[in-house]
């Protein structure tokens, strides 16, 4: 099956078959990284962001069910957040010497990488990282137990209505997210950002039968905003590193080159994650999503109508 909801099919089933795919996904995912922590952590916090991301594209269906359900997935993110960002960190070096390989010639990024490699081995190795993963089953396996809870409206004028509510607050949040970072450019308002615009491109992918064309085209652009804001928050996350008092990357010998060249690069993807989200969240939110609903309804009712049909001449 798809992540992807089917417009033939009622909502709260295809909601509950994609909530089982990504949780089930996650589960094998976690397994695998007990002996491969890089890849499969990594995995699992994206089928965690997805599920997530399809949970508060229904909220206002059952919100009670998917404000806890959002929770529980948030925390088990956070279970293993530390253990991914040590293995991002090493990602983020490799980038800037790719990036500014001139400048790098002389294996001037070498201690600090050697510093991040430690750190990293010394994360994945300990008895935390297996606590932490066994935690994250168990949470997940839970989560699996209570889908079959979830009751969300099926007719299909009530049921384009909750997925244009719920595109609609995410753009919300990018739109919000966008205009603090204009302003101000926090770190936290970069990152606000990278979540809502990673959210909008889960939401594309959901909806993918039910958005007005063109969407080939946005979706390609969202997934390309989200990779900047990516290597951006981790630019942040090495400088606020960089900048500890406990000097966890090196003396400020080792670390020279590094705190410039993380200057550059994030003043230049500052600049570029700026122009395009502008361009993809500049439009107002109740206007992006007003033919979203219309269609929706249009698709989710002329499908009803097909089954019903069907369901007389059979």
């Amino acid at each position: 099956m798809s992540f992807r909801i089917d417009p033939r099919m009622p909502l709260t089933g295809e909601v509950r078959r994609i909530l089982a795919e990504e949780i089930g996904k996650a589960l094998l995912h976690l397994d695998a990284a007990r002996a491969r922590p890089e890849q499969g952590l990594h995995k699992c916090r994206k089928r965690l962001k997805s599920t997530r991301a399809l949970l508060r594209l229904v909220r206002s269906g059952d919100e009670t069910f998917c404000t806890t359900e959002n929770r529980c997935y948030r925390n088990v993110a956070a279970l293993l957040a530390g253990p991914r960002e040590a293995t991002a960190l090493i990602e983020t070096i490799d980038r800037l010497a790719a990036r500014f390989a001139k400048e790098c010639a002389d294996g001037g990024l070498d201690a600090v990488r050697d510093r991040l490699i430690a750190r990293q081995h010394d994360l994945h190795e300990g008895a935390g990282l297996q606590a932490a993963i066994g935690a994250a089953t168990a949470a997940c396996e839970d989560g699996m137990k209570r889908i079959e809870a979830l009751a969300l409206p099926d007719q299909p004028e009530q049921a384009a209505d909750v997925l244009a509510e719920g595109a609609r607050a995410t753009l919300r949040r990018a739109r919000k997210a966008l205009d603090k970072a204009g302003a101000h450019g926090k770190a936290d308002d970069f990152h606000d950002l990278r979540k809502a615009a990673k959210t909008h491109g889960m939401h594309l992918s959901l909806l993918g039968k039910l958005w007005p064309t063109p969407i080939k085209a946005r979706r390609k652009a969202v997934d390309e905003l989200g990779e900047q804001l990516g290597e951006l928050h981790d630019v942040f996350v090495m400088r606020a590193l960089l900048e500890a008092d406990s000097e966890p990357l090196g003396p400020p010998e080792d670390t020279k080159l590094l705190g410039k060249l993380l200057k550059r690069s994030e003043k230049s993807l500052r600049k570029a994650c700026l122009a395009d989200a502008a361009e993809l969240f500049g439009d107002s939110p109740k206007r992006s999503t007003k033919r979203l609903a219309r269609k929706a309804r249009d698709d989710l009712a002329g499908s009803a109508e097909d089954a019903g049909a069907l369901a007389v001449t059979g």
